[in-house]
């Protein structure tokens, strides 16, 4: 009985650990766009910015 509770509470934790995880994505790929809306450079673009110090 503990063992099954156990399990429950370890699958509702890691569905919440996902549910952020996403959300955490969704934000990432949101501000992305944005910023190449504003900037005009792209995605790859600003991730070599950011690892060469180009700019």
């Amino acid at each position: 009985m503990a063992q099954q509770a156990a399990a429950q509470i370890e699958g509702e934790r890691l569905g919440r650990a996902e549910r952020l995880n996403g959300r955490i994505a969704m934000l990432g790929f949101l501000i992305g766009v944005v910023t190449e809306a504003i900037t005009g450079h792209g995605i790859a673009t600003q991730i070599g910015f950011g690892v060469f110090g180009v700019g």
